[in-house]
C-alpha cells in the first residue's frame, strides 16, 4: 500500500463547482486534491476568505481528501498578462500577496504545502538578476511560512527561469536552505526538459520532494497529456515514489481537460492503478538530452 495519496487538481475541473468538484473526485476513489487558488474555486481575494476557509476545510474533513495548495492560476492577478507578476518580476507585490495569503489558507486547511514556480524571465534580464529577484520576493513568504508551520514547494517548470530540478535545488541552497522551503515536482516536466528521467528525478529530490503532480508529456514540448500518450514511465515512476517513502500527495494535473473532467479523472485513476500492478523491478526508461527548445506551456 502507498504510503502516499493519489489526488487530482481542480484546475482540472473548473467547470465545476469546487463542492461539486470534490464530490467527483471522492467517489471516484481519488484521497487527496492539488487545490489551484482561483477565481473559480476559493478566490483569495474574494470577501469572507476566512469563513470559506474554514468551510472548505470541514468538506475536506469529510470527504477524506488530503489537499496541497497550488499557485498557478493563469489571469487572477492581472486579467491581461497570464501568470503575471512573477517572482522575477521587478515589482512583484502582487505575487507576494497572493502567496502569502496561499500560506495562511493552507495552514488553515491543514495542507501538505503550498506550491509555486518563479515565472519566465523577462528579455534581457540576467540569471543572476532573476535569482536575486525571486530571493528578494521570496523572503517574507518564507518567513511567513516558518511561523505557521508551513512547507513550501519551488516547482521546476519549463520556459521559466527555473525550470530543471537542478535549478530548484540550487536555487535553495543560495537562500541558506531553509527549513520550509523544498520542490514540486511535474513527472511529465521530467519528459519534457530533464536530462534523466522522472523516476530518477524523484530520487535525486529525496526528502526534499514536498508535492508531485501527475501527467504525461512528450520529450521537448510542455503539454499535460492524459497517461500513455507521451513518453512517461508511470510504473517506474510511482515505484520510486513508494521507494523514496514519499508522504505527501501525487496529484494527477491536467488543466486543460476541464470539459471532460469526471471521465478524465476516471480514466487517470484506472491508469494509475493499472500501473501500481507493474512488478517494481521493472527498469526505468533510459534518460536523455532534453530538447534545446519547449514548445507549448500550461
Amino acid at each position: 500500500m502507498s504510503a502516499f495519496d493519489l489526488g487530482y487538481g481542480t484546475n482540472g475541473f473548473s467547470d465545476h463547482r469546487l463542492p461539486d468538484a470534490l464530490r467527483v473526485i471522492a467517489d471516484l476513489g481519488y484521497t487527496a486534491i492539488g487545490l489551484t487558488l482561483d477565481h473559480c474555486h476559493l478566490d483569495p481575494f474574494a470577501p469572507g476568505l476566512v469563513r470559506r476557509t474554514d468551510g472548505l476545510a470541514a468538506l475536506l474533513a469529510a470527504s477524506g481528501l488530503r489537499c496541497a495548495v497550488e499557485t498557478g492560476a493563469r489571469y487572477l492577478l492581472d486579467p491581461f498578462r497570464k501568470h503575471h507578476p512573477t517572482l522575477v518580476s521587478e515589482s512583484a507585490r502582487p505575487r507576494t500577496d497572493f502567496l502569502l495569503r496561499a500560506v495562511r489558507v493552507a495552514e488553515a486547511l491543514g495542507a501538505t504545502c503550498v506550491s509555486f514556480w518563479s515565472g519566465v524571465g523577462e528579455p534581457g534580464v540576467s540569471g543572476r538578476t532573476n535569482r536575486d529577484r525571486i530571493a528578494a520576493h521570496l523572503d517574507p513568504v518564507l518567513a511567513e511560512a516558518g511561523r505557521r508551520g508551513v512547507r513550501l514547494a519551488l516547482e521546476p517548470e519549463p520556459g521559466m527561469a527555473v525550470q530543471r530540478l537542478g535549478e530548484a535545488l540550487a536555487l535553495r541552497r543560495f537562500l541558506g536552505a531553509p527549513e520550509p522551503l523544498g520542490v514540486t515536482l511535474d513527472v511529465g516536466h521530467c519528459v519534457a526538459v530533464e536530462p534523466v528521467d522522472a523516476a530518477q528525478c524523484v530520487r535525486r529530490a529525496g526528502g526534499l520532494l514536498f508535492n508531485v503532480q501527475l501527467d504525461d508529456m512528450l520529450p521537448g514540448v510542455h503539454e499535460h497529456l492524459e497517461f500513455g500518450q507521451g513518453a512517461l514511465d508511470l510504473p517506474g515512476t510511482l515505484a520510486a515514489l513508494d521507494e523514496s517513502g514519499y508522504r505527501g500527495v501525487a496529484a494527477v494535473e491536467l488543466p486543460r481537460h476541464s470539459h471532460a473532467a469526471p471521465r478524465t479523472a476516471a480514466k487517470a485513476l484506472a491508469a494509475l492503478h493499472a500501473a501500481r500492478r507493474v512488478p517494481s523491478g521493472r527498469a526505468a526508461s533510459p534518460g536523455g538530452t532534453p530538447a534545446p527548445a519547449v514548445r507549448g506551456d500550461s
